[in-house]
């Protein structure tokens, strides 16, 4: 399944607690679109029909959207607070190679389903 890490828990129980919301989690989904062909699509938003609901023991809520999880099946989710890079990073073993951005990536495994439309790669 997906992990959060450490880090990754403690920044979204911090977000969260912003949203004030007892349902709301950080919404994972993949689109078409990017340098490589996919793209990651992260939201603090409120679960969909259908999404996998993970809950973290810290409390954190992480929903994966359905045509999203094959795609991102093993993947670990940290958060990093750099000065030139802070934001939360997906190591996705399911990624054949990854674009500079590193919010797009190429699937080992071609799409079979109709993924949604995201939008352009900002590198």
């Amino acid at each position: 399944m997906i992990s959060l890490t450490p880090s990754a828990a403690e920044e979204l129980s911090r977000m969260l607690l912003k949203k004030n919301s007892p349902t709301a989690g950080l919404r994972l989904a993949v689109e078409r679109g990017g340098c490589a062909g996919l793209q990651y699509a992260m939201k603090i938003t409120e679960p969909q029909q259908g999404d996998e609901k993970i809950e973290h023991p810290s409390g954190a809520l992480l929903y994966v959207a359905t045509d999203s999880i094959d795609f991102l099946r093993g993947s670990e989710i940290d958060y990093s607070d750099s000065l030139s890079d802070a934001g939360f990073k997906i190591t996705n073993p399911n990624a054949m190679r990854s674009c500079g951005c590193g919010t797009s990536f190429e699937p080992a495994k071609t799409p079979t389903s109709e993924l949604p439309q995201g939008q352009p790669c900002d590198s």
